[in-house]
Formats: structure tokens, C-alpha cells, sequence
């Protein structure tokens, strides 16, 4: 009989906890203070949310009682209030170190993610931790966290006797939902107790579905909310000094605006005019020995913050809007190029997305670049005469995202960039298709591309397609996948792309495991195989096979290793840098191991080795990632890194035939190099409190290619000695780049910052191997630049100030 009941309890606790759950909510006249205390009485008349359910490590474990959650939610006409209780019978163990917005640090925190549309594609996600900081984030399975979205909205977390709690008011104005009188949104909870590791949510995530935004519960009762004119200007103004040795210090003034119109509940048109980015992050700028460029990070607000449907098809590469101007300056006999912009400026940039009651999202991005010129001098008259090397340039992003069953989705993007005058202009187009099954096992999604590139005297089409299907649910998975793209594939106007004329396929299996074993929280291994042909000739360009390795043992730390292997040798069609050639890459065996320790712990420490071996005499690559990091207190944290990586006797371009007439005109010529790169950064903050904060970025790198023998490339793609090759093309990078800033969040969505940053740079093909030396003759000021600067920015919501004017 006791069998009987306990099974008959285990059949109730699943039955219940595989439904959605659901709270009502209340509207309030009553106004809410946030300050932690949930004392208004309307607080005490809605329903509570409780019975919280582990999300990681133990899915599907129900909370203990001493750290229950229990969560309350109200509305009026101008926002949505969070209030909860999250129990601790052990408050003062309570993690709440203190960091910058979108950084939890090593502190507890609660959430709610918010689905208006209740169509579970896409959550916006709002957390407050315990010292009282924000973070916000826009999910989908698809794309996952995407923390560049900042929303403007108020919280309190204060640490009580049982626990700690927060309140969150939440204006519809960070939200999208359609225009019902009646809504149902989709909503979860979410606490981690950091100490223990332990994620924990009000509506179950189960783990054995690959899928994070359909696992809502809802939220019901919303009705006839009269939203106000969602109408926002954040007018900035910043001054700028700047020194270093080749000018007098000076100063510049700057200012701007960015406006955020509702244009109704569901869209919202973003403008920026007269744009400042002044104080972005430095680029980690690295020596590129590679026949591709470098693709960096976006680090402007504007084109990271709510760009998730832009980013479909992965078509656009925003660092294309304000980049290096997509021309060069061509000199005649005895000129000499005296100035040549590494930047083009934005006149302005707009967007509008939102998305309708039946699923469709519209994106539409559109930003309009100056007129950008070089100076060219003659060296014999002296005279100056300036080249355009950018016209006045138009780039525009448009997106149509079908949602439907909740779980899929059919998009079309185009991009395109018009140039004015002779110039080239690009045009890209794709069907994109994301298909999941009803219980969300299995997936079927791919793309279509097609790119038109008109270079003035030649018109290039080409082809991009993928297809791939996959099992996404349950400790045993699947991937495979093939792709095709053509030669003349080309959206690198408003995109990037590197590699083209190939079809590969690539097929991937792997295993975890979804509850806590006796060693292990969590537990992964992975096979992946690719493989790689050239399209027109069939030759192979990539095979590869690796096996990898991700575990969390119960103290929560973490370890992986994973080996790879290249069975064969290869065809290389890019590193010649001419159409039609090839260079064989040979046989190749590597592997890697990462440790990683539990960061709840002041003094925590990250160490990744790696090495390769190379069926080439002597041709190897080792390094390694070494990571300490130490936590004073709450406030004060640094963390250092060091990246050592070696490759002895690697085989790559240096010249050819066409820019060297010294060649024959045929000739490519190859190096056997050593290669060794070294980079160093330092990360510091010091936070007064959640909303203000001092903070050191400091990045040193160092990287050289040390040639000793040259080869001339044969059309059988083998490498012959070159002995007759003297030219010096050593290669030595040296860079440095410092930010100090302070930054203060002294109203909702209003910020000022001070920043101090210095940055040097050296070029050239003298090697100095001494370290030190390297460093001390790289701070000096004739190669050190500095700036200060300034800014300030003050959100304005038109409902606070219209009764002013």
C-alpha cells in the first residue's frame, strides 16, 4: 500500500509540474514605492507564485522550504510590478558582490522573463541581484542572451532577516505586446542561489527540451491597460582632449541626440543623429598573417542594443557602418599619400522593429556615411590634391520574421548598400527557415542567399544555401548538416564572409547527461566531422574529426579536453592569394585540456594548454591560457590573463610575382616562419555601489613571424627552396591600449562617464626578442597617444517633462 501512495505521489508531482502554470494579476491605483518592503496594501490581495522548481543542476528537483521564492505581480497604465520574497535561512551567506550593470559578479540574483506575445520566441529578461544591480537581456533559443539590449526600468533589492527582496517596476515601454484589451503574457521566475550553484525557476525548464523561451508559464488578467506615448530623448554631450607628440594638445566639444519613438505598442522607430563614439571599447587588434581580415566586435550601442531580428541569416556585420573606406588612394610617380582616414563618419542612423499580433516582425535599419577624402602631396611641387576613397554611402537592413506555432519561424532579409557615383554597390537577399517539431525533438533549418555586386564594370551574382536537421531533446543528440556556396558569393558590403566556392558537410553527436550524478553536476561529450571541397575542382580543403569533453564536478569545478585530428592532407586554396592556385596542408594531430575553478571562491583560476603536431619536419604549435583571478570584497575584484601561443616552423604567403617585380610574374613565394604571439590583459573595477563604479581595462600584445627559409609555390601545390628571395618580410606588432573610466548611473537610463585612455601601437620587420625592452620602448611619449574625455547622457520621457513645455 505505501508503494501505492508513492507512486501515486510521484504521478502528481510530475503531472503537476509538466503544466504550465499560470497567476493572476491586479490592477492598482495604488502607488508603489520601490524600497523593498512590499508594504502597499495591494501587495497582500493578489495570488502568489511559489513552488519553485530546480533548473540546474538537479532539473526537476522541487525547492526546499527554507529557500522558497514567492512572487506577487501588479500593473497600472505605465508599467508592470514585480514584488518578491526570496526565503534563505542562512541570510548572511548571501553572495552580493557588487559590479557594473549586465555583470552579476558573484552575487544571487532574481528574474523575470517576459513574453508579451506569449508566442514563445523571444523573452525579454529583466534580473536585479542581490547588491542591488540590473541586468537585462533580450533570449531566444536561436540567438541566446543578447545582454547589449539595455532597457531603461527601476528596481530595489535589500537583504532582510529571512532572505532578501526585490521589487522591479518594469514600464511598457521595455516591453512589446500586441493591443488586446485582454492580455495573456508569457512569463517565468528566476533565482539562482549562488553559493550553492543552484538555478531555480517557477515554471519547470526541462532540460531534456531544446528549448529555453517555450517553457513559460503565463500571466493573466491584464486588461484595458491605456499605455501613454512611449516618446524618449536622450540628448548626450561629451568634451573630448586629446595628446600626443606630432600635435599640440587640444580639446573638442561634442553633442548629439537619440530619440526612441512607440510608434504602438508592438514597434518602436530608434534615430540617432550627430553620433558620438568616442568612448567605445578599443579593438584587440592582433597580426593578421592570415589571406582574410579581421573581424572585430561591435562595441556601439546603437547597432548591438535590440538588433536580434537584424541578425538573422547572419547577413549583417554593422562594423561595415563607419569602417575603412572601401577604396584606396592611387598615386602617381613622386606622390606620396599624407593622409588617409582609417574611418568613414555617420551623418545618422535609424531603425524601427517590432513585431504584429499574428507573429510577423518587421526590422527595417537605415544609416547614411560622409564623404570621405585622402590627401595625396607631390614630393617635387609640393602640391596637395585630395582623392575620394568613400563616397556618400546609403546602408540599409530589412527583415520579415514569421513566427508561427510558437516554436518556428520563416524569415526573409535583404541588405543593401548604394554607393554614390562610379562606385561599387551590393545587394544581398535570403530566405531563412527555422522548423521545429511540436514537442520540440527534432529541427529542420537553413538558409537560401543570393548576392548581387555591381562593380561598375562587372556585375557578380552568387549562391549561399544551407540545410541542416538535428534531434534537440534528450541526453542523446544529433546534427548534420551540408552547405554550398559559389565562387562569385559575395555579401561582404553590408556582411562578412571569408571563404567561398565549397560544398561541405559537417555531422555532430553528442551525450550529457540532465541530473547530478555522485561526481558530476553537469557532464558532455561531443563528436564533430567536417569535410570541405573545392566546388569546381573537387579537391578536399577540410577533414577533420574531434572529440571533446565538458564536465562540473559537484564542487563546481570545472574541467574539458578534447583532441583533434586531420586524417589527410588537404588543399588550401586561400593562402596563395590567387585565384586558381593551392598550397597542400598536411596530416595534423592536436589537443586541449581547460580547467576551470570555482569562481564563488575569492581566488579562482582558469588554465587551458593546447598543442598541435604537423606532419611537416619540426612543424608544431603549443601555448596556453592562464587566468588568476582574485576578489578583495564585495567591491573590489582583479582579474588578469595571459595567452602564450607558439608555432614553430608553420609555412605561409609572404609575396608574389605581381607585387614584387623582382619575381617572375607567376612566382608565390612562401616562409617557413616561427611564429609567436603574446598577450597580456589586466581587468580591475572598484564599485561604490550598483550604480557607480571605477574600472581598468589594460591590454599589452606582442606578436612576431621570424622567417628562415623561403619556398616558391609549385602548381602542384608543393613547396620548392627559393634561395634567391632576400627581401626582409619579418613581421613585428607591439600594442598597448589603457581605459580608466568612472561611470554613474545617476538617474534611469542617464549616465555619466569620465575616461582616461592611452594607446600606442609599433610596425615594423626589426624583431627585438627581450620582452621588457619591447614594452619600456613602447611607453614613451612619442608613441603614446592620450585622451580624456567627458560625457554625459540624460534620458528625457516626454510623459514626465510635456506638462513643462
Amino acid at each position: 500500500m505505501k508503494k501505492y501512495y508513492f507512486f501515486c505521489f510521484l504521478l502528481f508531482s510530475a503531472l503537476m509540474y509538466s503544466q504550465k502554470k499560470s497567476l493572476q494579476t491586479k490592477f492598482t491605483t495604488e502607488k508603489i514605492i520601490l524600497d523593498g518592503k512590499l508594504d502597499e496594501t495591494i501587495w497582500q490581495s493578489v495570488p502568489i507564485a511559489t513552488d519553485f522548481i530546480m533548473f540546474q543542476p538537479d532539473n526537476g528537483k522541487v525547492v526546499a522550504e527554507n529557500k522558497r521564492t514567492e512572487v506577487r505581480v501588479l500593473y497600472d497604465n505605465e508599467a508592470i510590478y514585480i514584488g518578491a520574497l526570496m526565503y534563505d535561512d542562512e541570510p548572511s551567506k548571501i553572495l552580493k558582490e557588487i559590479n557594473k550593470r549586465d555583470d552579476f559578479g558573484t552575487a544571487d540574483f532574481f528574474g523575470v522573463f517576459i513574453n508579451g506575445y506569449n508566442d514563445g520566441q523571444q523573452n525579454f529578461q529583466f534580473f536585479v541581484n542581490a547588491a542591488d544591480g540590473q541586468a537585462d537581456c533580450l533570449a531566444t533559443d536561436s540567438n541566446g542572451e543578447d545582454y547589449s539590449w539595455d532597457a531603461v526600468w527601476d528596481s530595489k533589492a535589500v537583504i532582510t532577516s529571512f532572505g532578501w527582496v526585490v521589487e522591479m517596476r518594469i514600464p511598457y515601454a521595455a516591453l512589446r505586446f500586441s493591443s488586446e484589451s485582454k492580455q495573456t503574457w508569457g512569463v517565468n521566475f528566476f533565482r539562482e542561489i549562488r553559493r550553492d550553484r543552484q538555478k531555480y525557476s517557477w515554471n519547470l525548464i526541462d532540460t531534456k527540451i531544446g528549448t529555453f523561451t517555450q517553457q513559460n508559464g503565463t500571466v493573466e488578467g491584464i486588461e484595458n491597460i491605456k499605455t501613454p506615448t512611449r516618446l524618449f530623448f536622450l540628448p548626450y554631450a561629451s568634451f573630448y582632449t586629446y595628446a600626443n607628440a606630432d600635435q599640440k594638445t587640444y580639446g573638442e566639444l561634442k553633442g548629439g541626440l537619440d530619440i526612441k519613438y512607440g510608434i504602438n505598442d508592438a514597434f518602436t522607430l530608434d534615430a540617432m543623429l550627430i553620433p558620438d563614439f568616442g568612448q567605445t571599447k578599443y579593438d584587440d587588434r592582433i597580426l593578421n598573417l592570415s589571406p582574410f581580415e579581421q573581424q572585430f566586435n561591435e562595441n556601439r550601442a546603437f547597432f548591438t542594443e535590440g538588433t536580434d531580428l537584424f541578425s538573422k541569416g547572419n547577413l549583417f556585420y554593422s562594423r561595415r557602418i563607419g569602417g575603412p573606406p572601401s577604396h584606396s588612394p592611387e598615386t602617381e610617380n613622386n606622390e606620396i599619400v599624407t593622409e588617409n582616414p582609417a574611418s568613414v563618419d555617420l551623418y545618422n542612423a535609424t531603425k524601427i522593429s517590432g513585431r504584429t499580433k499574428g507573429g510577423l516582425g518587421i526590422g527595417y535599419l537605415n544609416a547614411i556615411t560622409q564623404k570621405t577624402y585622402a590627401t595625396i602631396k607631390d614630393t617635387i611641387t609640393q602640391e596637395m590634391r585630395r582623392v575620394l576613397v568613400e563616397p556618400l554611402t546609403n546602408y540599409n537592413v530589412l527583415v520579415f520574421d514569421q513566427r508561427f506555432r510558437k516554436n518556428s519561424s520563416a524569415t526573409f532579409v535583404n541588405t543593401n548598400v548604394t554607393r554614390n557615383g562610379s562606385f561599387r554597390d551590393g545587394n544581398v537577399s535570403a530566405l531563412v527557415w527555422d522548423l521545429n517539431t511540436a514537442k520540440n525533438t527534432y529541427n529542420l533549418s537553413g538558409n537560401f542567399k543570393y548576392s548581387y555586386v555591381n562593380e561598375v564594370e562587372e556585375i557578380k551574382k552568387g549562391i549561399n544555401t544551407l540545410l541542416s536537421f538535428a534531434e534537440t531533446s534528450g541526453k542523446y543528440r544529433y546534427y548534420l548538416e551540408t552547405n554550398m556556396i559559389t565562387k562569385d558569393f559575395d555579401n561582404n558590403d553590408l556582411g562578412i564572409n571569408f571563404e567561398t566556392n565549397y560544398y561541405s558537410f559537417y555531422g555532430n553527436t553528442s551525450y550529457r547527461i540532465l541530473n547530478p550524478t555522485k561526481i558530476f553536476n553537469s557532464f558532455n561529450t561531443n563528436i564533430n566531422a567536417y569535410t570541405q571541397f573545392q566546388k569546381e575542382t573537387g579537391k578536399l580543403q577540410s577533414d577533420q574529426i574531434n572529440l571533446n569533453v565538458n564536465s562540473t564536478t559537484k564542487k563546481n569545478y570545472y574541467y574539458g579536453f578534447g583532441l583533434e585530428y586531420r586524417p589527410v592532407e588537404t588543399y588550401n586554396y586561400y593562402e596563395p592569394r590567387r585565384q586558381g592556385r593551392y598550397s597542400i596542408d598536411p596530416t595534423r594531430f592536436g589537443g586541449w585540456f581547460s580547467l576551470s575553478t570555482n569562481y564563488n571562491h575569492k581566488f579562482a583560476i582558469d588554465f587551458n594548454p593546447s598543442f598541435a603536431v604537423l606532419n611537416e619536419t619540426q612543424r608544431r604549435s603549443y601555448g596556453f591560457y592562464l587566468s588568476p583571478r582574485y576578489r578583495f570584497n564585495d567591491r573590489l575584484a582583479l582579474n588578469y590573463e595571459f595567452n602564450f601561443f607558439r608555432q614553430n616552423n608553420n609555412k605561409g604567403y609572404v609575396d608574389n610575382g605581381s607585387n614584387n617585380s623582382a619575381l617572375p610574374p607567376d612566382a608565390i613565394i612562401y616562409a617557413n616562419r616561427n611564429v609567436i604571439n603574446y598577450t597580456n590583459n589586466l581587468n580591475g573595477k572598484y564599485s561604490l555601489s550598483s550604480k557607480m563604479n571605477f574600472d581598468i581595462s589594460a591590454r599589452y600584445y606582442w606578436s612576431y613571424t621570424e622567417n628562415k627559409d623561403f619556398y616558391e609555390l609549385k602548381e602542384n601545390g608543393r613547396l620548392s627552396p627559393y634561395v634567391g628571395y632576400t627581401d626582409n618580410k619579418n613581421q613585428n606588432l607591439i600594442t598597448w591600449n589603457l581605459d580608466v573610466s568612472y561611470n554613474w548611473w545617476f538617474a534611469p537610463g542617464s549616465q555619466l562617464t569620465i575616461l582616461y585612455r592611452s594607446n600606442a601601437a609599433k610596425y615594423d620587420n626589426l624583431i627585438n626578442k627581450d620582452f621588457g625592452n619591447n614594452y619600456t620602448s613602447l611607453m614613451n611619449n612619442e608613441d603614446l597617444s592620450h585622451v580624456i574625455s567627458v560625457s554625459v547622457k540624460y534620458f528625457i520621457d516626454y510623459n514626465q517633462v510635456k506638462n513643462v513645455f
